[in-house]
């Protein structure tokens, strides 16, 4: 089962939550205050010979640089 992401209108949470595919188009409840949430899109990464691609502008996921000199990793 896939892992979904989803934002809480009331209270603001951003939680994730593992349901079958089949109900990946449902609203979840919030953990925090029980309002339904609604599923949003999350990043994601991908990794191609021995790299990772983290969707985004910038090459490090810990901060906004292109090198990871700088937080060595």
């Amino acid at each position: 089962m896939p892992i979904y992401e989803y934002l809480c209108p009331k209270c603001g949470l951003k939680f994730e939550a593992l349901r079958a595919m089949s109900r990946a188009g449902e609203d979840a409840p919030c953990p925090s205050c029980g309002k339904s949430a609604r599923r949003v899109l999350s990043p994601f990464s991908k990794s191609s010979e021995g790299s990772l691609d983290f969707g985004g502008g910038s090459s490090c996921p810990t901060c906004s640089d292109t090198s990871c000199d700088s937080c060595s990793l």
